[in-house]
């Protein structure tokens, strides 16, 4: 039997005044999916709200911890520029020690020369300031020595006057003072002793201080270089004692 309009128009009007046969009727019209659809997109868009929301507050939490990794990397710069400051204070304290040791060590050896160098020389003498002065300004007017020549003997730790054991023969010693002696130390005893030996007086070169270093001990001995260690004294020829 066909559905007229006029009955549709009668079922739409009862519908309206009885709105339990309208969801009766909508459960059997629609499937249980887009009866649920409103539900869900009401819970789609309080999910969104939330994300949104959430998504706000993770924003201000990556601000503040990009805010707080900023002021640690400003610690950790400030961190390192003191460390580096203490390092270079340190490097600095370590120098000074290491001259006001070794100026100690030639005050020591310049006034004790005789208790360190008379197994070299007898009548011992440790040469001023002024006495050494006046030596160079002599052999650099007499063209003995150039005026840079002159100063590189000055440089010397300690310059030692004495007579030879054997002969009498006058003697000076050319004396480099270190801590520990070098290869460097070596090496300049031997050049300014050779400079000094140009005003005709024979010059030995020593070095002298607790301990020469493996490096510096066969140069020594093939240079003879005398060697002065905590007061004991080897000769070039001889092997120190370890």
């Amino acid at each position: 039997m066909a559905f007229t309009v006029s009955e549709f128009r009668d079922l739409i009007q009862i519908l309206e005044q009885h709105p339990t046969w309208r969801e009766e009727l909508r459960r059997w019209v629609l499937t249980e999916e887009l009866l649920a659809l409103p539900q869900m997109v009401r819970e789609l868009a309080d999910l969104q709200r939330q994300t949104e929301a959430r998504m706000g507050q993770l924003a201000g939490s990556m601000d503040e911890l990009a805010k707080r990794f900023d002021r640690l990397v400003i610690r950790i710069d400030g961190l390192t520029q003191r460390m580096e400051q203490l390092a270079e204070t340190q490097l600095r304290m370590g120098s000074d020690l290491e001259q006001l040791k070794g100026h100690n060590l030639e005050q020591r050896y310049r006034e004790r020369a005789p208790a360190y160098f008379s197994r070299i020389l007898r009548r011992v003498h440790a040469l001023s300031n002024d006495e050494l002065v006046a030596l160079l300004d002599a052999a650099v007017t007499q063209g003995q020595l150039s005026r840079d020549e002159a100063d590189a003997v000055l440089q010397a730790d300690v310059i030692v006057r004495g007579r030879r054991w054997e002969d009498g023969t006058e003697v000076y010693l050319v004396v480099e003072i270190s801590w520990g002696v070098g290869l460097h130390d070596v090496q300049r005893a031997v050049e300014r002793a050779a400079l000094l030996a140009r005003l005709g007086t024979p010059s030995l070169p020593v070095v002298a201080g607790f301990w020469v270093t493996p490096e510096a001990q066969e140069p020594a001995r093939a240079l003879r270089v005398w060697q002065v260690t905590d007061g004991r004294v080897t000769p070039p020829e001889v092997a120190p004692h370890g």
